[in-house]
């Protein structure tokens, strides 16, 4: 998982691809247990695949992005929030929901 900052996280969501943002708390305790689910599936599909947001670290990009709650994983592409995520259920059930654009 690449961690990013707020700056960062602009620019990589105006990419061409898909750029899925997982962003989180470090004090949320869901929050690490989703984090080591997208670590098994980076793990599996041996590539990073995730960009890690703190969200106290970002709180303007948090905002302009309406994140209700952590942890939330975030598909863009050219700018555009093409999916949003708050519920990891599993790892099958990550997959399932992301597969499309781990591809």
């Amino acid at each position: 998982m690449i961690e990013i900052s707020q700056k960062q996280a602009h620019f990589i969501t105006q990419k061409k691809d898909y750029h899925i943002v997982f962003v989180n708390s470090p004090f949320c305790g869901t929050c690490k247990v989703a984090r080591r689910m997208l670590e098994y599936i980076e793990e599996t599909l041996e590539q990073d695949k995730f960009y890690e947001l703190n969200a106290t670290l970002a709180p303007d990009w948090v905002q302009a992005h309406e994140v209700t709650s952590v942890p939330c994983l975030m598909v863009f592409r050219q700018g555009e929030l093409k999916d949003r995520l708050y519920t990891f259920h599993s790892v099958p059930y990550l997959l399932k929901e992301m597969g499309p654009y781990l591809v």
